[in-house]
């Protein structure tokens, strides 16, 4: 059968049937071409939002390579798992026993982050639920054997900055090994029974009272000692001008005295008392 047919009303002009076909086949093809080609760049294209990083996975194995935030344009059969590396804080809520055996809950706030340039390490043999996996029970082990070297008393007035920063201590090396870094441990509520809770406010109270009637007392010797001071500067003064007081210079005064009276122009009466060393005795006078 031939691919050629003449027009008789056109003229005698041919039409190439078979050539129409081939350009209609060429541009669906070119336009398939297109789409995958666009399908491909979709798939190929990753963006990583911030504060997050995307570990990279080809047929389910971990390729090592971790993208930063932004946009990134990867192998197509590749796989991108985004994981967090902002600072989360995780709480836990904890009974456990002090040295004595006594039962306390512990409110614990942890403060971590994922450490980026281990991000691979931690998707491949963690996950990425690392928090339930790993930071959880080791919070509670680390809460439970630090709690058991200290008292309760201890924990719950002076040794909580001790106790916390051991906590701290152990589970900065612990999951820094693993690729998480341990910003800060934080012991919010320390809930001890209630009768040892009251005796231990007892205690402080008792301890407060003591130290209150230990500055009383101070406060009472220091007073004391002062007056004693004072009483002493006043008798030292009055020995001193005892020491310096004379016959002669009462008599001295005397005569100073008597000519002076002698002298004022106001009308009196001057006795002299008896004796050589009689003093004057006004009597009357304006």
């Amino acid at each position: 059968m031939s691919a050629f047919r003449r027009d008789e009303d056109d003229g005698g002009r041919v039409i190439d049937v078979g050539q129409m076909g081939r350009s209609a086949m060429g541009r669906i093809g070119t336009i398939i071409a297109v789409i995958a080609v666009v399908v491909l760049l979709f798939w190929s294209v990753v963006t990583v939002p911030s504060g997050h990083v995307a570990v990279l996975t080809l047929f389910g194995e971990v390729t090592g390579q971790v993208l930063g935030e932004g946009i990134h344009l990867i192998n197509p059969l590749a796989a991108a798992h985004e994981m967090s590396v902002r600072t989360q804080e995780f709480k836990e809520t904890a009974s456990v026993p002090s040295s004595e055996g006594l039962m306390m809950t512990l409110d614990t706030s942890l403060l971590l982050r994922l450490d980026a340039k281990r991000a691979a390490d931690v998707y491949q043999k963690i996950g990425v639920n690392y928090i339930t996996v790993v930071v959880e029970p080791m919070l509670r082990s680390a809460i439970r054997d630090i709690t058991a070297k200290h008292s309760a008393n201890a924990l719950y007035t002076g040794g909580r900055e001790e106790v916390q920063q051991k906590i701290q201590e152990m589970l900065f090396k612990e999951l820094g090994d693993r690729g998480i870094f341990v910003e800060n441990v934080l012991l919010r509520d320390v809930q001890l029974p209630a009768m040892l809770k009251t005796s231990i406010e007892q205690k402080q109270q008792a301890e407060q009272e003591s130290l209150r009637m230990s500055f009383i007392l101070q406060r009472e010797k220091q007073e004391a000692e002062r007056k004693r001071i004072e009483a002493q500067g006043i008798a030292d003064f009055q020995r001193i001008v005892a020491a310096g007081i004379s016959q002669q210079l009462l008599e001295w005064k005397g005569i100073e005295a008597t000519e002076k009276l002698a002298a004022s122009s106001n009308t009196k009466v001057v006795v002299i008392g008896s004796g050589k060393s009689g003093l004057p005795l006004i009597l009357g006078g304006n």
